[in-house]
This record gives structure tokens, C-alpha cells and sequence, in this order.
């Protein structure tokens, strides 16, 4: 991509105007596993596309119809966050996908557990365990990238913590049922909330936060996909294989059956097999 005279002026989805950073985007096609020359030729492909003031949702949109026609596999990785946006509407999928992050480092995990807390009921999300903490963890689905948690969600979460966080066999006497509360999102905190959170012990993980150990670090380091980044399914497969609870690619490798099941044509079983294979590192 040749450079410009004038720095290229770009809108975010909030709305504001900032430079465009042709290294950012380097970065990020990088990062999805493209090579020095997927780069090359997304960049000279975008370049005539691109104008002053063009919506960085536009770029992104441009930037992956590229890449799919390079790499199926590197554009569902490039595609990440967009597909766990896809996870919704109904939050189950995305408790699923957590508990599937934490179970590959180590943790056992049970979702939507009701448990009697101090003075009423609480559903929590996930339950998570591990060298004998159990971890309380509230997962918050947004389905816009711009929509972030605010400081009230650790301050509502913090409440429900602490009601369920003891259990008292007598007035006297107590037990640690949680040791800790987690708030996982998948998109991003307020500095707010981030603060409060902070100051009240309590783990925050979000799409790219904290700076190790973000839901974005932990997919690309167990290779843990969700389906919705497959480019091969349509939106209607992915919604077929979603309610019956099937939430990541790992699940369909070597599975033929599950993929008829939900109306995947036979002349295009290959395509989706093999996309699936390169995500999954296999």
C-alpha cells in the first residue's frame, strides 16, 4: 500500500475520527496467521476501496472479503471477534464458550448453577474450580462491539457475590462456598468499572483485557474458535448447530454426521472439513 501524502482519516463505530494505521491493521491481518504476502495483497487490494472518512467497520468488511478468497481459515481467525458477537442472542453460547476457556486451563466447570444465597436465589453463569478455589463467574453478552460494561455490572455482580459468597451452617458459623468473582465480557470495560473492580478484588477478563490473559489471548492460545467464525457455514447453519448447543469448531472435526445433521450438502462437506482442520491446528 503506497503512502499517503495526507494521513487518511477513518470513523470508528462510536463515531470518532481518527488516523488510520496502516501498521495496526499489518498487525492484525499478522496475527491471524496471514504470511508477508496475504498482507501485500489484502493491502493493494484495499488501497482503491479506501476514502476520507470511510468507517473502520467498512475496512474490516473489505479486509475479510479479501482474505476469504486468500485463506478461508486466516479470515475466520481475522473474523474472531465479530464471531463470538454472533454467539447470541440467548447468553448460553457464550457461557459455553467461557466455560470451554477455562476447562483448557485446568479448571472444572458447571454452567447455570442456581445456588440460595444469604437473602434470595442467584443463577450464576459459570462455576468454575481449581486447587480448591471456586470461582463465581458472571458472563456479559454484548452484540455490538461498541456496547461496553459499564461500572455497574461489577457493582450489581459484586452485590449477588457477596449474598452467595458464604454458606452459614448456624448464626455463628460459617463456609467459603466462592473465593473469588470473575466478570468475563466479550467486548470491553469502562475505566470506571475497571476501577471499581480493582478495588473490590474482583478478576475482570474482556476481549482484550487484561493485557495477558484476555479472551482474545486465551482463544488464540488453545486454538478454541467459536463456529461462528466459520466462513464456509451460512448464518442458518451456524443457528442449527448453536441449538444443540455446538459452540466451537473443535466440536465438528471428524464429524460428518453432525454437520448432514444440519443440512451441510455433501459436495460441501470438504470445504467446511477442511476449514474447520485449519483453525483447529489439525
Amino acid at each position: 500500500m503506497a503512502e499517503k501524502t495526507d494521513p487518511l482519516v477513518v470513523t470508528k463505530s462510536t463515531g470518532e475520527k481518527v488516523t488510520f494505521s496502516i501498521g495496526k491493521l499489518r498487525s492484525s491481518l499478522s496475527k491471524s496467521g496471514a504470511d508477508e504476502e496475504q498482507i501485500q495483497e489484502v493491502l493493494q487490494q484495499l488501497e482503491p476501496a479506501l476514502y476520507e472518512g470511510i468507517p473502520t467497520r467498512k475496512i474490516y468488511k473489505l479486509a475479510y472479503g479479501i482474505l476469504k478468497k486468500i485463506s478461508r481459515p486466516t479470515a475466520a481467525r481475522y473474523s474472531l471477534r465479530q464471531g463470538i458477537m454472533e454467539l447470541g442472542p440467548s447468553g448460553f453460547p457464550f457461557e459455553k464458550f467461557v466455560a470451554e476457556l477455562l476447562q483448557a486451563q485446568g479448571f472444572q466447570t458447571e454452567i447455570g448453577v442456581f445456588v440460595d444465597g444469604h437473602c434470595v436465589r442467584h443463577e450464576i453463569d459459570v462455576i468454575a474450580s481449581k486447587d480448591g478455589q471456586r470461582i463465581m463467574i458472571e458472563c456479559k453478552y454484548h452484540n455490538l462491539n461498541h456496547n461496553k460494561s459499564d461500572v455497574k455490572v461489577p457493582l450489581y455482580i459484586h452485590s449477588r457475590f457477596k449474598d452467595v459468597e458464604k454458606v452459614w451452617p448456624s448464626e455463628k458459623e460459617y463456609e467459603i462456598r466462592f473465593h473469588q468473582v470473575w466478570v468475563m465480557t466479550n467486548t470491553r470495560f469502562t475505566e470506571d468499572a475497571i476501577r471499581y473492580a480493582t478495588c473490590m478484588h474482583m478478576h475482570l477478563v474482556g476481549w482484550d483485557y487484561p493485557a495477558k490473559g484476555s479472551i482474545k489471548d486465551m482463544v488464540d492460545s488453545f486454538e478454541l474458535y467459536p463456529l461462528t467464525c466459520l466462513t464456509t457455514l451460512s448464518h442458518t447453519e451456524k443457528q442449527k448447530l448453536l441449538d444443540r448447543k455446538v459452540v466451537l469448531c473443535k466440536e465438528l472435526l471428524h464429524n460428518e454426521a453432525l454437520l448432514r445433521q444440519v443440512g451441510i450438502r455433501e459436495q460441501h462437506l470438504p470445504s467446511v472439513l477442511h476449514e474447520v482442520a485449519g483453525l483447529c491446528g489439525r
